[in-house]
């Protein structure tokens, strides 16, 4: 997977189409990513004590990976991510300017 946790992402579709955001978390092999503030769904959680109140928390969901788009530090624009082979091992770079991230 080229994209990575801490990643600042644009969601290219889906409800939350437009949003940027920071990547929580990453599922490799279901190949979906958490993005903060992002795909939040309402749950409702019990009273752990008694007297105390239940509650709606909201909690982000996980969005596949091709929903999303890495903004590159860069030139803070999204764009498609492509891996160079060197010496030390692969390393990303980005399609619109060719820096690397």
């Amino acid at each position: 997977m080229k994209i990575k946790k801490n990643d600042h992402v644009l969601i290219t579709s889906g409800k939350d189409r437009g949003k940027r955001g920071k990547v929580i978390d990453v599922f490799p092999e279901n190949e979906r990513v958490v993005v903060e503030n992002a795909n939040l769904a309402k749950k409702h959680r019990r009273p752990r004590r008694q007297g105390e109140k239940g509650q709606l928390v909201e909690i982000p969901k996980s969005l596949h990976i091709s929903n999303v788009k890495l903004i590159c530090p860069k030139c803070a624009q999204a764009s498609r991510i492509g891996l160079k082979s060197i010496e030390s091992g692969k390393t990303r770079f980005c399609k619109k300017c060719g820096q690397e991230i």
